[in-house]
């Protein structure tokens, strides 16, 4: 069964590992398709190895062969959007996961947040610095 989120990458040893992908994006500056993944098993480590290539879509749409980034130009666009991506991907947990209110100091604090005492005047009394 062909599972579309994965993708096998071949390292310098020729060694197969089963990726996961975490996106793919196109490039009108490049004129190339781009891959995003990671090595499956690793996404619950602190620092996790985010690999990418340039690709060439099949028929289908899917992620065709890879092929690796030649250029430095190209790894500073393909981090752009990578930060671009993880920020998205965080507003969005947080979005999601905690009930946040903004009190007069601009910081957000989680409700459960014991060092904020926001009061209804929106002063804050939080030990954040200024």
């Amino acid at each position: 069964m062909e599972n579309d989120n994965k993708l096998i990458y071949i390292d310098e040893e020729g060694t197969e590992i089963l990726c996961e992908i975490l996106f793919t994006f196109d490039s009108e500056e490049f004129e190339k398709s781009y891959v995003l993944f990671y090595e499956v098993g690793t996404e619950n480590e602190e620092e996790v190895e985010v690999l990418a290539a340039s690709y060439i879509p099949l028929e289908d749409g899917s992620v065709g062969e890879l092929h690796d980034v030649e250029t430095e130009e190209e790894w500073a666009m393909i981090e752009e959007t990578l930060e671009m991506y993880s920020d998205e991907d965080e507003d969005e947990e947080n979005h999601h996961h905690h009930h946040e209110h903004e009190c007069g100091c601009g910081h957000k604090h989680d409700e459960e947040d014991e060092d904020c005492e926001c009061d209804d005047d929106h002063e804050c009394d939080c030990d954040h610095k200024h």
